[in-house]
C-alpha cells in the first residue's frame, strides 16, 4: 500500500491583512518669545553728538538726551514692521571756535520700522524725519539707524538705538547745515 501525504500549512486560507504603520505627527514650529504686534509707550535715554557740516558753521556740540516715545508694531512671524514718535529734549550748547554760538534744544522724529524677530529680541532698521529746535532755529532733515529690542516679560521691552541725522538751513539759514548721531537706551511698556 502507497501511501502519499499532503504538505501541512500553517494558517488560514484568507490572505494576512497588513496594517499600515502608525502616522507620525509633525509638531508645529514653537515660538520661543512674545508676540510683538500692539501699541508700545515709553521713555529714553541717551547722547547727541552734533558736527557742523559746513566751514560756515564749525559748530560742534555733544550732551545727553531724555524723551519719551510711542508707537505700534505689526509681528507677520519672521517680520515685524511699525511707525514710532518719539521727542527728545536736550540743552546742548553748540560751540564755533571755543565759543558758544547758540544751543540745541528738542528734536521729534517720525519713524518707519521693519525688522527681523527672533522670538524675544527684535533686530530693526529705522528711517524717517526729524526736526530739530534750536537757539538758532529750527530744521527739518531725514535720518535711518538701527535698533536692538529685548522682552524682559510680555509686556516690557528694553531697547538701545543708534540714529544719524542729516539737517539742513538751520535756522533758515542757507547753507547751515549739521549731522547729528544719537544713542539712545530705551525702555517701553506693550499694550
Amino acid at each position: 500500500m502507497v501511501t502519499t501525504t499532503a504538505p501541512a500549512f500553517a494558517g488560514n486560507l484568507n490572505e494576512a491583512v497588513v496594517e499600515p504603520a502608525p502616522a507620525v505627527a509633525v509638531a508645529a514650529p514653537v515660538r520661543t518669545g512674545g508676540d510683538w504686534t500692539g501699541f508700545y509707550a515709553g521713555g529714553q535715554f541717551g547722547y547727541l553728538d552734533v558736527t557742523g557740516k559746513s566751514l560756515a558753521t564749525g559748530t560742534d556740540g555733544d550732551d545727553y538726551t531724555y524723551g519719551v516715545h510711542a508707537g505700534y508694531n505689526y509681528d507677520f512671524g519672521l517680520w515685524v514692521i511699525g511707525a514710532e514718535l518719539d521727542y527728545d529734549w536736550t540743552i546742548t550748547d553748540l560751540v564755533a571756535a571755543g565759543v558758544t554760538v547758540g544751543s540745541l534744544d528738542s528734536v521729534w522724529r517720525a519713524k518707519l520700522r521693519g525688522g527681523y524677530d527672533f522670538g524675544n529680541t527684535l533686530l530693526y532698521a529705522t528711517v524717517g524725519y526729524a526736526e530739530l529746535d534750536s537757539s538758532l532755529g529750527g530744521a527739518s532733515g531725514d535720518f535711518w539707524g538701527l535698533g536692538l529690542s529685548y522682552k524682559l516679560t510680555d509686556q516690557f521691552i528694553l531697547s538701545g538705538e543708534y540714529l544719524m541725522h542729516s539737517f539742513d538751513d538751520i535756522g533758515n539759514a542757507a547753507g547751515v547745515d549739521a549731522d547729528a548721531d544719537t544713542f539712545t537706551i530705551r525702555a517701553s511698556y506693550q499694550f
